[in-house]
């Protein structure tokens, strides 16, 4: 996976002590155990909030229309992005990201706090890590959370006033005033701020964020064994020399036996090909750069963060349907496919240019192309050599992938 000069690595093991100050894996289960989470008022409204189509312009479109909790708070279909807008019928630009797990997924860090302890661990290196979204450019929660209320492409309100209007008329509105005061509707900019607040809290508290229920966790508490196949397949996730998965998908325990997120929360540039799917991509000027715009700017000045998109959670990853930031990929064999072939046989995976010739990397220019990785393993062979994965280890791998969807429920012991 790209670091940009191996800073990876640090922040890697950094990722591990981070998440070892977040609440204990144990707190986390037991809570999914319960079947009537107890939430604090704020996360009570969040969650009718999240809920409540009527608040974007078409009405038709809530918070859990893309993230369902039915799929792992990710896209309830395969499509690569999902379609909004007043009439349901604009598509967005970047599959939609997985919420589950959101709490732990990425440090509470600003971005200015990240570079400064990148700074410390590293001379010379100064890696973007953490935020939330594919671009990282949320630092909190709320922020994210406020961000598809005004998108064009997702729940298209003009502006906060427009969000308000209909809360006030939401049913919830009196509880609304009941938790956040009688005249929170005066100051406009309170209202929509508590409102964020509360889907905030919503996804911190609701324990179906964060269920640690996969059949690896229960592995990992010494509770189910994996099978040969997933054994297997954990290995050559592993395997530095070979899929190089763990380097950024970290799946050891924390410090103190906290389960792992599969993410070492930095970015990554991994010349995905270009989606046709996407409507934004009949443009041949219009490229997603990630970190580099369009949608994140204040990174763009530093054209080395051109193409890299965030190093996403592996937690349930087997149940989507569509993979990496542009949707390219409907199975999770395919995607898999991709990441150990790229470079051994690129003509499989990108069109050939007016001169004939593979135009590999082509969902960014040319000029920017050189930010890709080719320096880790296992994208660093060249065309016609041997894949480190067989179709075998593919299967494999993405067995032990299978391990980490939620819900498993564990034999019981047999008793003596």
């Amino acid at each position: 996976m790209r670091f940009i000069g191996r800073v990876g690595v640090q922040w890697a093991g950094l990722a591990v002590l981070l998440v070892a100050t977040l609440p204990a894996v144990a707190a986390a289960a037991t809570a999914a155990a319960d079947p009537k989470p107890v939430y604090s008022d704020a996360a009570a409204l969040g969650k009718l909030i999240f809920f409540d189509a009527t608040l974007s312009a078409s009405g038709k479109m809530s918070c859990a229309s893309c993230h369902s909790p039915s799929h792992a708070y990710g896209p309830p279909n395969g499509l690569a992005a999902q379609l909004g807008g007043a009439d349901m019928r604009t598509q967005g630009t970047r599959a939609v990201p997985s919420l589950r797990y959101v709490l732990n997924r990425t440090p509470m860090w600003s971005h200015a706090q990240a570079a400064s302890l990148s700074e410390r661990l590293s001379e010379t290196d100064n890696a973007p890590v953490g935020g939330f979204g594919w671009d990282g450019r949320f630092d909190r929660l709320h922020d994210q959370a406020s961000f598809p209320l005004f998108n064009p492409n997702e729940m298209a309100n003009k502006d906060p006033t427009a969000v308000l209007a209909k809360l006030e008329q939401a049913p919830y509105a009196a509880r609304f005033k009941e938790v956040f005061g009688q005249n929170i509707f005066v100051d406009r900019a309170k209202a929509f701020s508590q409102a964020m607040y509360a889907i905030e809290r919503f996804e911190l508290e609701d324990p179906s964020f964060h269920p640690y229920t996969s059949k690896f966790d229960y592995y990992l508490e010494g509770k189910a064994q994996l099978t040969a196949r997933e054994s297997r397949g954990k290995k050559l996730f592993d395997n530095p020399a070979g899929g190089n998965c763990a380097s950024c998908h970290i799946d050891q325990v924390g410090v103190d036996g906290s389960h792992p997120l599969f993410t070492d929360f930095n970015f990554q540039a991994l010349g995905v090909p270009r989606n046709p799917q996407l409507h934004a991509n009949a443009d041949p000027k219009y490229f997603d750069m990630g970190l580099c715009g369009p949608l994140r700017t204040d990174q763009s000045s530093d054209k080395s963060n051109c193409g890299l998109f965030k190093s996403v959670s592996l937690r349930n990853t087997a149940t989507r349907h569509v993979f990496f930031h542009n949707g390219r990929f409907h199975t999770l064999k395919d995607a898999l496919r991709f990441y150990v072939q790229r470079d051994t046989s690129p003509a499989k995976w990108y069109p050939k240019d007016t001169r004939g010739k593979v135009d590999k990397f082509n969902d960014l220019p040319v000029a920017l192309r050189v930010n890709v990785d080719t320096t880790d393993e296992p994208l660093t062979r060249k065309a016609g050599e041997r894949p480190v994965w067989s179709e075998r280890d593919i299967d494999d791998v993405a067995a032990f992938l299978a391990t980490l969807n939620d819900g498993y429920v564990p034999k019981p012991k047999p008793s003596h």
